[in-house]
């Protein structure tokens, strides 16, 4: 038969069993937090693997993304009304400055020349007998003056005929191709109508636009390579570099000339720029090297006297196998393996790499 316990003896089980499941959770508390990681000694011994790097010279270059245009590039306007004749030359063809390129009907501008000319001859000869006449005193100061006056008028009334004359007959103020024609034979233009886009594409401008951090790296006659969206490469030269940046971007218009004998037609097309600039020290490494130090700054570790040390670096230029960076002494050792386990100021057992 069992005994039955008392209210006692169940109160004090109880206060036993809380206490023990109180110091039985401490215990495990206890001993699942996570030590305290300890702190790297900068005077213990690690050891990590080296490798000297030499400065090489680096040239580096500027790539911009710019377009090619022609060399001139005009729209031809009538300078005076009438009807087109003829055509002499047609969109496509290559003409030299000064050759016609259409012809307007007369509408009596040679009749208006002849009579400019005969009336020339005329006040010419009246000039002419009246200075022998002033000579024996026939003729006074003022007619004289009148005659010269009229002379003059004559003068102005032939060139005004020449002018319409040749504004009747427009011609290419530069050799070129003339890339449209805008007008059809046997239409009415007036003055300032569009008749012919000439443009002259025997050279190139590659043009494109430089930030202002960078512009200070340009100087004239420095060589850019083109490179179209097709792959092919020109070469040209740096020849222009605006004095003042453009107030919306606040960066630089550049330009650089590029020959183009055989005529290729590449005005308006996009193409990547690339300027050699001048040539400098700096260290290829593998972009694997390159850490941030506790201020973010970019660079590499080193020994120095079997301590670790770390240099802030510029990067020239990265892909995926090498990086060129610059701020770092001529020759230096690079820490290939272990810089992440180390601290700067640390001293080290160096393994020393094979220069590739």
């Amino acid at each position: 038969m069992i005994k039955k316990l008392s209210p006692s003896v169940i109160a004090v089980l109880l206060a036993l069993t809380l206490l023990l499941w109180l110091l039985l959770g401490t215990q495990y508390q206890t001993q699942t937090e996570a030590p305290a990681a300890a702190p790297v000694s900068p005077t213990s011994d690690f050891s990590v693997k080296t490798r000297l790097s030499l400065a090489q010279a680096f040239q580096p270059s500027l790539k911009l993304q710019g377009q090619l245009q022609a060399w001139h590039s005009i729209e031809l306007q009538a300078q005076t009304s009438g009807r087109i004749a003829r055509l002499v030359r047609d969109q496509g063809a290559q003409v030299q400055a000064g050759d016609v390129l259409l012809e307007m009907s007369d509408e009596g501008r040679s009749a208006r020349l002849a009579q400019a000319q005969a009336l020339l001859t005329l006040r010419q000869t009246e000039l002419k007998s009246a200075l022998a006449l002033k000579k024996q005193q026939f003729v006074g100061d003022t007619e004289l003056t009148r005659l010269q006056s009229e002379l003059r008028n004559a003068e102005v009334s032939l060139s005004e005929a020449q002018l319409a004359i040749s504004h009747s007959k427009p011609s290419a103020p530069f050799s070129g191709i003339l890339a449209r024609r805008l007008v059809e034979p046997g239409s009415v233009i007036q003055s300032s109508t569009p008749l012919f886009h000439l443009v002259d594409i025997s050279r190139l401008r590659a043009t494109a636009q430089v930030p202002q951090q960078q512009v200070t790296a340009l100087a004239l006659g420095q060589q850019v390579q083109i490179t179209l969206l097709d792959g092919r490469l020109l070469q040209g030269e740096l020849s222009f570099i605006s004095p003042a940046a453009d107030s919306s971007s606040r960066s630089y218009y550049i330009e650089a000339t590029v020959n183009n004998p055989e005529l290729l037609p590449l005005a308006g097309v996009s193409a990547t720029l690339e300027i050699s600039l001048a040539s400098q020290p700096a260290h290829a490494l593998s972009p694997a090297l390159l850490k941030l130090d506790q201020q973010g700054r970019l660079g590499v570790y080193t020994v120095e006297q079997d301590q670790v040390a770390f240099y802030p670096v510029q990067l020239l230029r990265a892909d995926n196998q090498q990086a060129w960076v610059t701020g770092l002494p001529d020759q230096v050792n690079l820490i290939t393996l272990g810089a992440g386990f180390v601290a700067v100021g640390q001293s080290v057992q160096v393994q020393t790499e094979s220069t590739p």
